[in-house]
C-alpha cells in the first residue's frame, strides 16, 4: 500500500519547493504530480533531454504524490515564490486559478511555436478571454477495460446496451467473479460512473449544464441517472469495500482475474503487467437511452507557468521544448495516452487505436471534477461515494447536492 503524505508533509514539501526557487536566471524549478512509475519515468527522460540541450540551466524536478499535489498546488500558487513550471488539468480545474491571476499568460509560447494549428483540438480547454494559460501534454479516453479471457470463460459478450452490462454483472457474480473493480477512497472514480450514466441517460448537453450549475441536482433527470446507477448496485456490479481502496489498490483483482472490468482512463494500462494487458481489451460505455449521441470523457493534462514563478523565461523555454512533436511522442508513448500535437505520432496500441477512433466520432467532456468548479466537485464526489454505500439515501443526497449547487452557482 502506498504511504500517504500527511498535511504536515504536504506543507513541508511546499515550503521546500518555494525555498529552492531562486532568482537566478540559470535555474528552472518544476513541480510535478507524476508520481506513478510510468509518468515519472517519462518526464524524467524529457527533463534530462532538456538539461542536455540547455546545460546553462540548473533544472530541479520535484515530484509530489499525485493526491498530495492537489493540496500542495493551492499552497505554492499563493506563496511569495512558486516553482517555475507546474502540472495540472484543463477546463474548470484551471479556471479558478486563472481567474485569481495565479497562472501566467503563455500566449506567446503558443504563438511563437505555431501551436494554434498543431494543438487546435485542446486549445479551447486552456483558453480564457482569448489567452492561453496552459500547455496540454496528453489526453486520453475513458471506457471499460475488461478481461477477454474472463468474459470468454464465463460466456459473456461485450455489452451493447446497459441492460447487457447488468446481465453480465449477474452472470459474473454467479461465477464468483467481481464484475467491476473500483477504488473510491479518493472519490473521483465514482464520479466517472456518474459522468457516463448521466451522459447516457440524459445526453452531453444536459450533463454540461449540470456541471456549469445550470440544472438542479434534484431534477427528475438526475434522479433517473441515479436510478440507473442503483440498477448496477442491485446487480452486484461493484467490488466490495471499494471505499477503502485507491484506484491503484483496486487493480490487483483485475490483474488476478478476480474481477472482470474497470471503468477508468487509459492511464490504467501502463500500470498493468504485460500478461494482464495481453488478456485485456476495451469497450465504449454502452447505451442507456436508445439513439442518444454518446458523450465521452477525454481529460486533458497540462503544464503551466505559475504567476509567482521566478524564472518565467526558462519556464517558457521548457514548455516550447515540451511542445515539440518528438517530445510529445516520447511522453505519450510512455504514458500510453494520446498526444495533443497533431504532428506527434501516437503509440500503435489496441487501446489507443480504439480510443482515438471513438473520440473522433464523439462529443467530449473533461471529467466531473474538471468540468464543474472545485467547490462543487468536492461535495458532488462525496455524494456519489455516499450513494454507492447507501443507495436508499439517494433523494436526501441529491437534495444536499442541490443546496450546495444553489449556494455556489445561485438559484435557478
Amino acid at each position: 500500500m502506498k504511504r500517504m503524505i500527511t498535511g504536515a508533509a504536504v506543507a513541508a514539501t511546499t515550503l521546500a519547493l518555494t525555498a529552492t526557487t531562486a532568482l537566478s536566471e540559470g535555474e528552472l524549478v518544476i513541480s510535478a504530480n507524476t508520481s506513478d512509475a510510468a509518468p515519472r519515468a517519462a518526464f524524467e527522460a524529457v527533463v534530462d533531454k532538456f538539461r542536455t540541450a540547455n546545460p546553462d540551466i540548473d533544472v530541479q524536478f520535484n515530484v509530489i504524490e499525485h493526491e498530495a499535489y492537489k493540496t500542495a498546488i493551492r499552497n505554492f500558487l499563493v506563496a511569495d515564490e512558486g516553482p517555475d513550471v507546474g502540472f495540472w488539468f484543463a477546463g474548470n480545474r484551471m479556471a479558478g486559478f486563472v481567474e485569481k491571476g495565479l497562472f501566467a499568460d503563455i500566449s506567446d509560447v503558443w504563438a511563437e511555436n505555431g501551436l494554434a494549428e498543431t494543438m487546435a483540438s485542446t486549445m479551447p480547454s486552456i483558453t480564457f478571454d482569448g489567452k492561453q494559460y496552459g500547455l496540454p501534454y496528453s489526453y486520453y479516453q475513458w471506457g471499460i477495460y475488461y478481461r477477454e479471457d474472463v468474459f470468454a470463460d464465463n460466456g459473456v459478450g461485450v455489452p451493447a446496451t446497459y441492460d447487457d452490462l447488468l446481465a453480465a454483472c449477474e452472470t459474473l457474480n454467479a461465477a464468483g467473479i467481481a464484475p467491476v473493480t473500483i477504488g473510491t477512497k479518493f472519490l473521483w472514480t465514482a464520479a466517472g460512473w456518474f459522468d457516463y450514466l448521466n451522459m447516457r441517460t440524459n445526453g452531453l448537453e444536459f450533463h454540461i449544464d449540470l456541471m456549469l450549475g445550470k440544472a438542479k441536482y434534484n431534477d427528475d433527470r438526475v434522479v433517473a441517472t441515479m436510478a440507473n446507477w442503483r440498477k448496477a448496485l442491485d446487480a452486484g456490479c461493484f467490488i466490495e469495500n471499494h471505499q477503502n481502496y485507491s484506484w491503484q489498490e483496486a487493480q490487483p483483482p483485475l490483474i488476478n482475474g478476480e474481477a472482470a472490468m474497470y471503468l477508468i482512463g487509459n492511464f490504467l494500462v501502463p500500470n498493468l503487467p504485460e500478461d494482464t494487458v495481453a488478456n485485456m481489451n476495451f469497450f465504449q460505455f454502452p447505451d442507456i437511452t436508445p439513439g442518444m449521441a454518446r458523450g465521452e470523457d477525454a481529460p486533458t493534462d497540462l503544464v503551466f507557468v505559475p504567476a509567482n514563478a521566478q524564472n518565467k523565461d526558462n519556464a517558457k523555454k521548457f514548455l516550447a521544448f515540451l511542445s515539440q512533436p518528438e517530445n510529445a511522442e516520447a511522453i505519450n508513448q510512455a504514458l500510453q495516452t494520446l498526444p495533443p500535437n497533431s504532428e506527434a505520432k501516437p503509440l500503435n496500441d489496441k487501446f489507443l487505436n480504439a480510443g482515438a477512433a471513438m473520440l473522433a466520432q464523439s462529443q467530449t467532456a473533461q471529467f466531473y471534477d474538471r468540468d464543474t468548479t472545485p467547490e462543487m466537485a468536492k461535495v458532488g464526489m462525496q455524494g456519489f461515494q455516499d450513494f454507492m454505500l447507501n443507495p436508499d439515501d439517494v433523494l436526501e443526497i441529491l437534495d444536499e447536492l442541490e443546496e450546495e449547487r444553489a449556494r455556489i452557482f445561485g438559484d435557478l
